[in-house]
């Protein structure tokens, strides 16, 4: 096969194993009925939902196995990680196991939460490697499937489990245990390192990719929606998200037919030319066409502020201004769905399936967003400033969150989409905006301890939040109103206002320091 069919055959397996790796992100649809089975508090329950950001913490192991291990086999490290932390859970719910303490459940999220790094840490190498040019675009792209993760798992469950409360706990644990294994087995072949030289000539394949993938996000947005998953049956809406996960894989089998056909041609037609002085004056002034469009290229492609390792990035102003602007933005959005369901089934609210389903689809869109504008502006040979995207997308986060203190259905629904789109895009710009402030070289390290601020956030802001639903429950079990998450929502909407002032400080530091280098 040539290069070119490598690198599109990897970016359907990069597509395919993101779409299955957010399995911490349905851990809102089956959390009540997790907290029940095991029979804990709402601070116990939120400190299993740590547990699996916590994994994170260990994130720096995948990208230093990615250094010095094949890559399929850290996909499959990463995956039997997974296989043990939710497979052994699943064992313990459905008795198979007979005694299992809280520690260690706790330890088991724990190894399950890790698993997403090593899967995540390959997809980025792959994506970053195999598409020199165009990193940025193809690393936004295919994060953006991890935000349908949880409404795939949910299809999946809604088609084929008992609509019992009880036995869908069981199953998405289940599925978490044994998806990412089966797809990781299926995707290894194809996701790998190809040899690139350039990435020329490919803006036909991104195109329809992007058509395909905004296609994919309408149908996940709509099929969520009340009024329409009512009139499609659950084996309809879980197989027509399964084709267009497949459609991707047209892009590269009609590369593949292409070249067949090319190759037909010169067979069948070959013939013998006499090269005049004309001819090879043309054929000069095309080479010359093709560098200078290179050369241009080139040019446009945003350059790393510095190529750094990790100790010296821990030293910069820079890194501590981005760690704490990702902690009051992405990180709060991501403990605001970890609490979805709770925050549901306070407000009296049935459907915590649909909002999980909703907040997924619109977080997919959010992690496409930023990859699209980079595609499309870099046409017009015009870049828009990551951290100032990051600005843009605070100030709405900040706003859903005090509009989460309307009591009505709606407010629920809107504040849930728009914490999706703005959380999906801020973790998307993230990896990108790592790569232009510290380098390529070293970013499966440098990322993964950027995005250990996530199960810092998660203990300390979901332990904040459960503390108030605690005391607005009067130390019961269960609280229910709107006064339950009230004071919560106002003091992250706050945090989230103070985390936009860091962003236009990190913002005017990067203008000035690009200023200065023209």
């Amino acid at each position: 096969m040539s290069t070119r069919i490598l690198q599109w055959l990897s970016l359907v397996g990069i597509i395919w194993l993101q779409s299955i790796n957010g399995t911490n992100s349905n851990f809102p649809a089956y959390s009540s009925q997790l907290k029940q089975l095991l029979s804990i508090s709402q601070v116990e329950l939120n400190n299993l939902a740590f547990a699996s950001d916590a994994g994170k913490l260990f994130g720096c192991f995948a990208g230093i196995a990615s250094l010095y291990l094949p890559l399929w086999l850290v996909l499959i490290i990463g995956s039997t990680l997974g296989l043990i932390g939710y497979g052994v859970q699943y064992l313990f719910l459905t008795n198979q196991i007979s005694s299992l303490s809280y520690g260690h459940i706790f330890l088991l999220t724990v190894i399950a939460g890790n698993s997403i790094c090593w899967i995540n840490t390959v997809c980025y190498v792959i994506a970053i490697r195999n598409f020199p040019s165009n990193r940025q675009i193809v690393v936004g792209l295919t994060t953006s499937y991890v935000g349908l993760s949880a409404k795939i798992y949910t299809d999946i469950v809604d088609a084929k489990f008992s609509s019992s409360p009880t036995e869908r706990a069981k199953a998405y644990l289940l599925l978490n245990s044994i998806l990412p294994v089966i797809i990781c087995v299926i995707a290894s072949p194809l996701a790998r390192v190809v040899d690139v030289k350039s990435s020329r000539n490919m803006g036909v394949g991104f195109i329809t990719m992007f058509v395909i993938t905004i296609a994919t996000g309408v149908y996940a947005v709509f099929s969520s929606l009340e009024f329409m998953s009512s009139k499609l049956s659950s084996m309809s809406n879980a197989i027509g998200i399964f084709v267009f996960l497949l459609a991707p894989i047209a892009i590269p089998v009609v590369e593949k037919i292409m070249e067949v056909v090319r190759k037909l041609n010169i067979k069948t037609e070959m013939k013998v030319y006499d090269f005049t002085v004309e001819d090879n004056e043309g054929a000069e002034r095309m080479e010359s066409g093709v560098k200078e469009r290179e050369a241009s290229e080139e040019v446009h492609e945003v350059c790393a502020k510095e190529e750094i390792g990790v100790k010296v990035m821990l030293t910069r102003l820079d890194f501590w201004l981005y760690f704490f602007v990702y902690f009051f933005g992405a990180t709060l959005g991501l403990v605001f769905l970890n609490n979805l369901g709770q925050i549901a089934e306070s407000r009296g609210y049935s459907g915590t399936s649909t909002l999980v389903s909703l907040s997924s689809s619109f977080g997919f869109f959010g992690r496409l967003m930023p990859s699209l504008m980079d595609y499309f502006f870099s046409r017009t040979k015009q870049m828009i400033s990551r951290p100032a995207t990051i600005v843009a997308l605070m100030a709405p986060t900040a706003g859903a969150f005090f509009l989460l203190t309307n009591s009505t259905d709606l407010s629920l629904h809107i504040s849930s989409a728009i914490i999706g789109v703005c959380s999906g895009a801020i973790t998307s710009i993230a990896v990108s905006t790592t790569t232009e402030l510290f380098g390529t070289k070293n970013f499966s390290v440098n990322h993964n301890v950027v995005v250990a601020n996530i199960p810092i956030g998660s203990f300390l802001f979901g332990y904040l939040a459960a503390c108030l639903y605690r005391k607005e429950g009067n130390g019961h079990g269960k609280c229910m109103g709107m006064d339950c998450y009230k004071y919560t929502f106002i003091i992250w909407g706050s945090l989230c206002i103070f985390g936009t002032f860091l962003a236009i400080v990190l913002y005017a530091r990067i203008r000035k320091f690009y200023r200065q280098k023209v």
